[in-house]
């Protein structure tokens, strides 16, 4: 859905803003491309600068509990410079590249739940707006599409997918936050383990796969958590299933367990690396965070939960596209 609203900060009469973003998925590292389509106001108004940002809501920890909030993680200015006459109607075309890491909404063209979006701001006469929100959808990259099939071939399932803010010690990560995915183990693991997490850092090399796994207690010990990280190329593994449930094995069956001081997966026979140090921000969502759907052929059940983050929280909570849908439906077009 397309949301157009007035320029609030300019009243009645100001110019309208309506952002169309073209149709098709994009994926993380890809190109996003749409037009910014403004409708003059009943005078000529200077615009000083057209602006994306994208954003979505994030699931925060801290000493209170939990939260949600919306952020905005990346920005680009796409026009301005021009004088916009009264009742004047000019598209502005745009193409910026999305960032390695911006977390995937879908699967197989089955939603995931995770919220981003693309808010417009605009700057007129020294005043600014965010005019327009507009929901972005994000593709997978093929290696991370190949993970998930493979572990879905394997026997694992949803249990839920959010966004999580901190930082993974020990990787790449660039952004204030990650995207987790939180399985059900497969029933040659369900022993050993309450529930796998994977997390994919994409970047321009490459891919970073994490792994963690909740690990059952024994007789005369209690769980814990483990964790390791893999690389592989834009295009997957080699061999994917037989991969995967390599990392997957050396992953539960690893005596080490991984703590907030404890380092993890030296000599790694399947090439992953240790972490030295444990998710900062990192917390557990438990199930029911959304409804799990149906994900293609490889049975891999992904679902609902999410948000988003960035350099820092804006104060801005719920559902964020609803809220900007209200008093905004009779203005489509």
């Amino acid at each position: 859905m397309v949301f157009k609203r007035l320029l609030g900060s300019l009243g009645v009469g100001g110019p309208t803003v309506d952002t169309v973003l073209d149709p098709a998925p994009v994926r993380p590292g890809g190109t996003l491309t749409g037009q910014v389509r403004l409708r003059g106001g009943s005078a000529g108004f200077d615009i000083e600068h057209i602006t994306l940002e994208l954003v979505a809501r994030v699931e925060a920890e801290h000493e209170e509990g939990e939260s949600e909030g919306v952020v905005a993680f990346e920005r680009f200015t796409v026009g301005g410079g021009f004088r916009l006459a009264e009742e004047e109607h000019r598209d502005v075309p745009f193409a910026v590249t999305l960032p390695w890491e911006t977390p995937v909404t879908e699967l197989h063209g089955q939603p995931l739940g995770i919220v981003l979006g693309v808010r417009t701001e605009l700057a007129v006469a020294g005043a600014r707006d965010k005019g327009d929100l507009d929901a972005l959808a994000v593709a997978p990259l093929p290696a991370q599409e190949t993970v998930l099939e493979a572990l879905g071939q394997l026997g694992f399932g949803f249990r839920s997918a959010d966004l999580e803010y901190g930082r993974i010690g020990g990787t790449g990560q660039q952004l204030p936050f990650y995207q987790e995915i939180e399985l059900t183990p497969a029933p040659q693991y369900a022993h050993q383990v309450n529930e796998i997490e994977v997390t994919f850092l994409a970047h321009p090399g490459g891919m970073e796969v994490v792994l963690e796994a909740d690990k059952r207690g024994g007789p005369f010990s209690g769980g814990h958590d483990a964790i390791t990280r893999f690389t592989v190329p834009h295009d997957g593994p080699a061999d994917p299933v037989a991969e995967v449930d390599g990392w997957i094995r050396h992953l539960v069956e690893h005596r080490a367990s991984y703590g907030a001081h404890g380092a993890y997966g030296h000599g790694d026979p399947y090439g992953g690396h240790g972490l030295g140090g444990h998710h900062e921000g990192h917390h557990r969502s438990g199930p029911g965070m959304g409804t799990a759907v149906a994900a293609g052929a490889a049975g891999l059940a992904v679902g609902v939960a999410g948000g988003l983050v960035a350099a820092e929280v804006v104060d801005e909570v719920g559902d964020f596209f609803e809220d900007d849908e209200d008093g905004d439906e009779g203005d489509e077009g």
